[in-house]
C-alpha cells in the first residue's frame, strides 16, 4: 500500500554561509570593517571539542562579545562565580557563553547590557559547560540595565536533540508538569523530571536555593538557563536552572483529563462520502455514556456551506457549517478503540470492508436525518475542498456558544472561522497537544481556533482517494496529559482494507 506520511509539526532546518552584506554588528566580512564583536553564534562554533585559545586572528579580527546577561545569583541556584550572557547578532541566531568571573558575577542580574574582552582568553569545557575562562573583572564592562529579554519557548526535544545549540541561553519549558507526578509533600529541591508534551527533561534546584523548598503547581511554565553536565558515560546531559521563584508560572494547580481523545478519521472516502465518515476515538478510563454522556460535533467550512457568516454561536452554529451526534449509550473500556460516523459502518465507503463489528457509539444516516440538536442533514461533514473541517468532543450534550471542548482536531484553514472583533466569534478549542484557550507564555485569553498561538492544523489530503488520517501521541492518565503531541499520518485505504489498517500500534498510545 503505497503510505504518505505527512507530519503537522515540522523542523526546518537552514544552514547559512559565512559570506553576507557588510554589517558592523554583525560580525567581520571580505572588504568590510572589522568588528570588535564577534557573535556568540561564532564564538562556540570555534570549539571543536578541544581549548582554542582566543587570539585575534583566530576570531576573525575581533577580541570582544557583547550580549544581554541572563544569569541572576541572588537566589543562589546558578554554578557560582558565572556570569552567562547571550546575543542574536548572527543572523539573529540566540546563543550564550558562560564566563568565571568570580564574585563579580554577582553584581550583574537578568537584563544587563555588557561588553567583554575576551582576546586572551581560553574556550573551554569545564564541568561540561562551555566557557571562556582568563577573563578579570575589569574586562567586563556594563553598558545598560533593565534591557528587555524576549520569551524564547523551546520544546524539550529540540534542547535533548542538539543541547549546545541551546547552553547557556534563557528558554522557556511551558506547560510543564512533573514526570512521575510529584506528592504533595514535594519542593522543588533537587532533581526533577519536567515533561512539556514533547520529551522529559530535568528540572535541577539547588539544596540551597532561597526557592528550594517551594511547592510547584501541577501544570507550570518554567523558565530557567540551559546548562550542560558531564555524565558518567562522558555525554552532556542538559538541565533547565531556574533563576528565581518567579520563573514558575503556575498554570494550573489541578488535572483535568478528558476521557476521550480522537486518534483519527477519515474525511473523505473512495465514491461519495454520505453516511460514511466517522471519528475514531480512543477513551482514557471507562466510560458508561448512559451515566456520563458527551456529544460530538464536526464542522464544515466549505464555500458552499451555509450560513455564510462567521460562527457567532461557536460550534452550535449549526445548518450546514456543524453537526452534533449525542453520545448517550454504550460503554467502552479505557484504551478502547471507538467510532461514531455514518450508518454505512464500512472502512472506506460504499462496498468496502465492514466494520459493524467494532465499537460505534454513534451512527446513523446524516445524509437523511439531522443532527442531535443542530445539524442539516447533509452529504458530507467535511470539507472536501481545501477549507477547514474540524471535530471537537464535549461533555454533555448541551453545546452552546461557551462551551469548551475536551478535545479538538482541526484540518486546514480557509473559511469562515475567526473574527476579531470586537466582539470576537470562532469556534472554541481545549487545552490539549495542539492548543490552548490561554496562551501559555502571555497568560491572555486566546480561547479560538485561529487565535494567538492556536493555528495549528493538520493537512488536507487530496479528494475522493480513501484516505485514513491515522493520529499518533503519547497520552499519559497519570500524568493527566499529553507526553507525547500527535502527529498525523496520512495513507490510503482500498476497499478492501482490514481494520488491523487503522487500529494498530501506530495510532494514539493510552497509558
Amino acid at each position: 500500500m503505497k503510505k504518505i506520511i505527512l507530519n503537522s509539526l515540522i523542523l526546518l532546518s537552514i544552514a547559512l554561509a559565512w559570506s553576507g552584506c557588510k554589517d558592523d554588528n554583525y560580525g567581520n566580512y571580505p572588504g568590510g570593517n572589522v568588528s570588535s564583536f564577534i557573535p556568540m553564534f561564532d564564538l562556540r562554533n570555534l570549539y571543536k571539542g578541544s581549548d582554542v585559545s582566543l587570539t585575534n586572528p583566530v576570531m576573525f579580527g575581533s577580541d570582544s562579545i557583547r550580549g544581554i546577561v541572563v544569569s541572576d545569583h541572588t537566589s543562589g541556584n546558578l554554578p557560582s562565580g558565572l556570569l552567562i550572557v547571550q546575543d542574536r547578532l548572527r543572523l539573529g541566531q540566540l546563543r550564550g557563553i558562560a564566563i568565571p568571573v568570580g564574585t563579580e558575577a554577582a553584581k550583574y542580574v537578568s537584563g544587563d547590557s555588557v561588553h567583554v574582552k575576551i582576546a586572551g582568553g581560553l574556550l573551554k569545557r569545564v564541568d561540561g559547560i562551555l566557557q571562556v575562562l582568563n577573563i578579570s573583572a575589569g574586562d567586563v564592562k556594563k553598558k545598560g540595565s533593565n534591557r528587555p529579554i524576549a520569551a524564547n519557548r523551546v520544546p524539550s526535544s529540540f534542547i535533548l536533540t542538539d543541547p549546545g545549540k541551546y547552553e547557556s541561553t534563557l528558554v522557556s519549558i511551558v506547560k510543564g508538569t512533573y514526570n512521575p507526578p510529584l506528592a504533595p509533600t514535594d519542593v522543588l529541591s533537587g532533581d526533577k523530571t519536567l515533561n512539556d508534551g514533547f520529551e522529559n527533561i530535568t528540572l535541577h534546584t539547588e539544596a540551597s536555593a532561597t526557592f528550594a523548598n517551594v511547592k510547584p503547581p501541577f501544570s507550570g511554565n518554567y523558565t530557567g538557563i540551559v546548562m550542560l553536565k558531564s555524565s558518567t558515560d562522558g555525554k552532556l546531559v542538559p538541565q533547565i536552572r531556574l533563576r528565581n521563584a518567579t520563573d514558575i508560572t503556575t498554570l494550573s494547580s489541578t488535572v483535568d483529563v478528558p476521557e476521550m481523545v480522537i486518534t483519527g478519521y477519515i474525511a473523505d472516502v473512495i465514491g461519495g462520502d454520505g453516511n460514511y465518515e466517522y471519528v475514531q476515538f480512543k477513551a482514557t478510563k471507562n466510560i458508561d455514556f448512559a451515566v456520563t454522556p458527551f456529544s460530538l460535533v464536526t464542522t464544515n467550512n466549505a464555500g458552499a456551506s451555509t450560513p455564510a457568516t462567521y460562527p457567532v454561536t461557536g460550534w452550535a452554529l449549526g445548518g450546514l457549517r456543524t453537526f452534533k451526534f449525542n453520545l448517550t449509550s454504550g460503554t467502552v473500556a479505557k484504551g478502547e478503540f471507538f467510532y461514531v460516523g455514518g450508518a454505512g459502518k464500512l472502512i472506506n465507503g460504499a462496498s468496502s470492508t465492514s466494520m459493524a463489528s467494532s465499537k460505534w457509539i454513534r451512527s446513523f444516516n446524516y445524509t437523511t436525518t439531522d443532527g442531535d440538536g443542530f445539524g442539516t442533514k447533509n452529504g458530507g461533514i467535511f470539507a472536501n475542498s481545501g477549507n477547514a473541517s474540524g471535530m471537537a468532543v464535549f461533555r454533555g450534550t448541551n453545546v452552546v456558544e461557551s462551551s469548551q471542548p475536551i478535545d479538538v482536531i482541526w484540518i486546514a484553514t480557509g473559511g469562515l472561522l475567526y473574527q476579531a472583533g470586537p466582539p470576537a466569534y470562532g469556534y472554541r478549542v481545549g487545552n490539549t497537544d495542539l492548543y490552548d484557550a490561554i496562551d501559555p507564555i502571555t497568560l491572555k485569553p486566546q480561547p479560538f481556533y485561529r487565535q494567538g498561538t492556536n493555528t495549528i492544523s493538520f493537512i488536507y489530503t487530496t479528494a475522493d482517494l480513501g484516505y485514513f488520517n491515522q493520529l499518533g501521541g503519547i497520552f499519559d492518565t497519570t500524568l493527566g496529559k499529553w507526553v507525547k503531541a500527535r502527529t498525523q499520518k496520512s495513507f490510503t485505504l482500498t476497499k478492501t482494507s482490514p481494520l488491523s489498517a487503522i487500529e494498530n500500534a501506530e495510532s494514539t498510545e493510552i497509558k
